[in-house]
C-alpha cells in the first residue's frame, strides 16, 4: 500500500471532521492542494437509488457555468453536411465507417466525448462493446445522439459533462480545476448537485443524495452538508 505524502498527511490532519458547506469545502481544497499540477475538483456522491433495480437508472448531463477547465476531445460519427458542420464546430475527429472500424478492431478510444447523428447510429451500434463499458456510447438522454452535431460539439467543449451512477450506487462528476476562482467552483458544484437531484427516479423515496464529498485529484476528501427535499 502506497504511503501518502507529507503534504497529504498534513491536509488530512487539518481537514474538517464533520460535514461543512460547499463554500467551506472549496476554500479548504484551494488552500490545501494535493499536487503541484492544476488538479481537477471532483464531486463524489453516494446515491439512494436501488442498484439492483434496472428501472432506476441515474444518468444525465450538466452544463458547468464556469466550464470544466479540461481540454475535451470530441469525436463525431457523421457523414455529409453533418460531418462538415461538426468539423466547423471544432470536433477533433469526424467520420463514420472509418472510425467504427478503428474502434471495433483496435479498441481505439482516444477521445472524451462521442456524438452521433441519428442515421449514423445504425453503424455506431457495432462499437457498443468497446464504448459502452467506458461510458462513451452516444445516447439520446445525454444529447449525444442528435442531428445538430455542431451544437453538441460546442456544448461538450464549453463544459457540458455527463454523469451516471455506477453499479455500487456512487456518482462522481468533475467540477472544474483547483485554479478556478472559489465562486466559480462553488457555482459548478451546485450545478452538478442540482442536475443529479433532477435525475432522481420517481421510485426513489427520501433523500436522494446520501452523502456529498469534494476532493481534488491528489487531495483529501471534504464531506459537505446538503439540504434537499425528502
Amino acid at each position: 500500500m502506497a504511503k501518502h505524502s507529507k503534504k497529504y498527511r498534513a491536509a488530512l490532519k487539518a481537514a474538517p471532521k464533520k460535514p461543512v458547506s460547499i463554500e467551506e469545502a472549496v476554500a479548504f481544497i484551494k488552500k490545501h492542494p494535493g499536487a503541484k499540477f492544476d488538479e481537477t475538483v471532483d464531486v463524489s456522491m453516494r446515491l439512494g437509488a436501488d442498484t439492483k433495480k434496472t428501472d432506476t437508472p441515474v444518468r444525465g448531463v450538466v452544463k458547468l457555468p464556469a466550464g470544466s477547465g479540461k481540454k475535451v476531445k470530441v469525436l463525431v460519427f457523421a457523414g455529409g453536411e453533418h460531418a462538415d458542420e461538426a468539423k466547423a464546430a471544432g470536433a477533433d475527429f469526424v467520420g463514420l465507417d472509418d472510425l467504427v472500424e478503428k474502434i471495433t478492431k483496435e479498441g481505439w478510444c482516444d477521445f472524451d466525448v462521442a456524438i452521433a447523428t441519428v442515421e449514423a447510429m445504425k453503424s455506431v451500434r457495432k462499437c457498443a462493446r468497446v464504448l459502452g463499458p467506458r461510458g462513451l456510447m452516444p445516447n439520446p438522454k445525454t444529447g449525444t445522439v442528435t442531428d445538430d452535431p455542431a451544437t453538441a460539439v460546442k456544448d461538450a467543449k464549453a463544459g457540458k459533462v455527463d454523469f451516471r451512477m455506477d453499479k455500487t450506487g456512487n456518482c462522481c462528476v468533475i467540477a472544474g480545476k483547483v485554479s478556478f476562482e472559489a465562486d466559480k467552483l462553488v457555482a459548478n458544484v451546485k450545478a452538478v448537485v442540482e442536475a443529479v437531484l433532477a435525475a432522481k427516479p420517481a421510485t426513489v423515496k427520501g433523500a436522494f443524495i446520501r452523502s456529498l464529498t469534494l476532493s481534488s485529484t491528489m487531495g483529501v476528501g471534504v464531506p459537505c452538508v446538503l439540504e434537499q427535499a425528502e
